[in-house]
């Protein structure tokens, strides 16, 4: 027996199609939903029930994100699932601001992927974010979260993996260790991120100009910062602090 086949017959085989996704109700801190091509819900975990403050799914059932947000906010959801549909190619990973319980602004890591029907077309989309504040990860090993600190503590100096290994008194292969087992992240990687978190809120907190904003969170100008903001936003700067309110 192939082992596509195998795996065919298997998923034939289970009475709830539903089965697997009651397994995001065990993880904590994660957000799983799933939309129809018309940008229906379809089922969510009781993390994201809960996250819109509904107690139950059949409230979730059949809502669009324009029952939930506000109006740029939805078309800007919206938007986004369509192209992943009418493309099929998948978000993975992008950085996304939303309000935590406090009504603060807080960093998810999200990921999308298209759902096929029988015959290959897709038919919705299914979707996972989880909360990517480093400070916030109760299980980084101490040298990651001093990493952490020591990067939001030198924002506007150019900064490399040495440097780094150098502030925690690790060697470089120790470093890429523990942020890759804390934190999924290699030191380039978790450098960006910080800086364009703490960037993203300059511009929705301040009225500085974006060229600024950039050099004063280590990006050697405003067309590098643009490049790497919206390859993990989605998003320009400029439309960033457009849609969060500051003109």
């Amino acid at each position: 027996m192939s082992r596509l086949r195998l795996q065919t017959e298997f998923f034939a085989q289970m009475q709830d199609p539903q089965a697997m996704r009651r397994m995001f109700d065990h993880l904590p801190g994660v957000f799983f939903f799933v939309k129809d091509a018309e940008g229906r819900m379809i089922t969510a975990n009781a993390a994201k029930l809960e996250r819109l403050g509904l107690k139950q799914e059949s409230d979730f059932v059949g809502k669009t994100d324009a029952d939930f947000f506000p109006p740029d906010v939805a078309l800007a959801f919206r938007r986004d699932d369509e192209e992943i549909i009418r493309t099929g190619r998948a978000v993975i990973n992008r950085l996304e601001p939303w309000l935590d319980e406090q009504r603060e602004l807080a960093w998810f890591m999200t990921t999308k992927l298209p759902i096929t029907g029988p015959r290959g077309k897709i038919i919705g989309i299914m979707g996972m974010s989880r909360r990517c504040d480093e400070q916030e990860n109760p299980h980084a090993a101490p040298e990651a979260s001093a990493v952490v600190a020591f990067i939001r503590a030198n924002l506007h100096q150019s900064l490399t993996a040495a440097d780094l290994a150098a502030a925690v008194n690790l060697s470089e292969r120790q470093l890429h260790r523990k942020l890759r087992d804390s934190l999924g992240a290699t030191p380039h990687e978790l450098m960006v991120r910080i800086r364009i978190q703490a960037a993203a809120e300059a511009l929705t907190r301040t009225s500085v100009p974006i060229s600024n904003i950039a050099l004063d969170h280590g990006f050697c100008d405003q067309s590098a910062f643009t490049q790497q903001f919206r390859k993990r936003t989605g998003m320009t700067p400029r439309q960033f602090r457009q849609r969060h309110g500051i003109a």
